[in-house]
């Protein structure tokens, strides 16, 4: 492969790694460091009705992704009524029914809404046309005259809005103004007249947030969208557009203030209504809210449990298999301490990858433990190898024997620390045994042929790599960035890559030159 192809590849690694990284940052709210905390609401809306003794169907508008906030989970509680949750309709709405029911009913509406600023609002599919609005006499003169006036002080939508609403404060009302509030709710009547004027707004039902507070309403907030060159005509939206609150704004109706504030989240955002009950009477709805923290990693499992994206991620699969790969995936960082040991340091290890699987039977049994073991566990099963090198058996044989020979000593040491009441010894069960078995046949070997020397210079090697893979492997932040980020994968790939292709000196190698230096 040639240069430029290589540098390529791992251009390319670096480059999806990364990317695939910052994706799940940004878009899931998944937190670089362990242990983070995220704003969590627990809202409860309460329906209450009075049925009248036939057939009941009760439909709520639920909320969806916002900017600000995104929906984790839901779920309700209605005694004998059925329950549906609609998509097809403007917005999210939950439907009961019973077949009969009579006297006062409540159903509950419970939602869980994490606190983000990367949450992705809803998809607004297409903007709301103008509605056509009929007057009666003498109502129709003063909301043409009303609006007159708004245009003349105004440029676009927006700015005729708030002069529109400013003409109906307190302080400057007019008998046109006076006139319309005879008839009409403030807010159902700047509708009235923005849809006169042909400009594309509704009505939306927003929940002030405030934590504690129980048996609040929504309130009503107009929702005025740009003009656009069709004129009255609806038109598509890109939903997905970062700049999607740029075509729309939020104006509350009594006051004339254009934005949405911090604590509000859009209960109803489509204009239809917030409750519609058929076959019951003096129905309403209240809200009970209160605000918690809860691990980033608990938030961001149950945001993702039914994205389609997590069936392809760790997070899909049990619990049980989970834990497997939480471990497993920390096994490219150990490999990576063993490449820039054995390539930029030039340290001897018995066995390429050996150290690794050690430092994996470490986390299973704590650094102390694990070494006790394991030294006990190769000085035995070296002094048995020493004696079996006499009886002159196959290779296969003899590594058998050793296998065995190792698997005894296992069991003997766990029994033991049992009865002493050690019971950190018991989870020296956790060392790979075939890799134990080949480690002490290995030495045995480099001790006959090579001399003790060279033995306790690659043990030591090896036991030095397998420490400091352990406390790589064991860091609290690496095991959270390599289970979270799957895409870290491909940027160790493209880093150990980079060393492969290292030619230059060793460390351990250069104390060739110290006579040179001392000349």
């Amino acid at each position: 492969m040639s240069r430029f192809a290589f540098y390529l590849l791992v251009g390319l690694l670096m480059l999806i790694g990364v990317g695939l990284t910052a994706y799940r940052h940004i878009s899931f709210d998944v937190p670089w460091v362990p242990g983070a905390q995220q704003k969590v609401w627990d809202i409860e809306a309460q329906v209450a009705f009075t049925a009248t003794g036939g057939p009941v169907k009760a439909s709520l508008a639920l909320p969806e992704n916002q900017k600000g906030y995104s929906v984790l989970t839901e779920n309700t509680a209605s005694s004998g009524f059925g329950l549906s949750y609609l998509d097809d309709l403007p917005g999210r709405r939950a439907e009961w029914s019973i077949r009969e029911a009579a006297g006062s009913q409540l159903l509950y509406y419970t939602v869980t809404m994490l606190e983000s600023d990367n949450a992705t609002p809803a998809a607004i599919k297409r903007l709301p046309a103008p509605q056509e609005v009929s007057w009666e006499r003498p109502y129709d003169t003063a909301a043409a005259q009303v609006i007159d006036q708004a245009r003349e002080r105004s440029a676009d939508s927006f700015t005729f809005a708030r002069e529109l609403i400013k003409q109906f404060d307190n302080q400057r009302q007019g008998e046109n103004a006076r006139l319309l509030l005879t008839q009409f709710e403030r807010p159902e009547l700047m509708l009235r007249l923005l849809n006169e004027a042909g400009v594309s707004a509704r009505l939306v039902s927003g929940l002030s947030l405030e934590d504690g507070r129980r048996r609040q309403t929504v309130s009503s907030w107009l929702q005025v969208f740009a003009e656009t060159p069709q004129g009255n005509e609806a038109v598509e939206v890109d939903a997905a557009a970062e700049d999607i609150n740029t075509d729309w704004v939020l104006i509350n109706p009594e006051t004339g203030k254009q934005g949405e504030p911090d604590n509000l989240l859009l209960w109803e955002g489509r204009g239809a209504p917030m409750l519609e009950v058929e076959g019951g009477v003096n129905s309403r709805v209240s809200f009970s809210m209160i605000r918690h923290n809860e691990p980033a990693a608990v938030a961001v499992r149950n945001k993702l449990a039914n994205d389609e994206l997590l069936n392809f991620s760790i997070h899909s699969l049990p619990l049980e298999e989970q834990a497997l790969f939480k471990t497993i995936l920390l096994i490219p960082i150990g490999a990576l301490v063993v490449v820039l040991l054995r390539v930029l340091v030039g340290l001897k290890t018995s066995g390429t990858f050996m150290p690794v699987l050690i430092a994996l039977a470490f986390i299973q049994t704590s650094l102390v433990t694990g070494l006790i073991g394991f030294l006990l566990i190769v000085a035995t099963g070296l002094v048995i190898r020493s004696y079996l090198s006499r009886l002159n058996l196959l290779l296969v044989a003899r590594v058998s024997v050793v296998i065995i020979t190792v698997i005894a000593i296992i069991s003997i040491f766990s029994v033991l620390a049992y009865r002493f009441g050690l019971n950190a010894g018991l989870t020296i069960t956790f060392f790979p045994m075939i890799i134990l078995s080949w480690t002490v046949e290995r030495m045995s070997i480099l001790w006959e042929e090579e001399g003790p020397k060279e033995v306790l210079k690659q043990g030591g090697g090896s036991l030095l790599t397998a420490v400091l893979a352990y406390l790589a492997m064991n860091n609290p932040w690496v095991r959270h960035l390599t289970f979270n980020f799957l895409g870290l994968q491909l940027v160790l790939m493209a880093f150990i890559l980079l060393l492969g292709n290292y030619t230059g000196y060793r460390l351990l190698e250069l104390r060739r030159f110290k006579p040179l230096t001392e000349d």
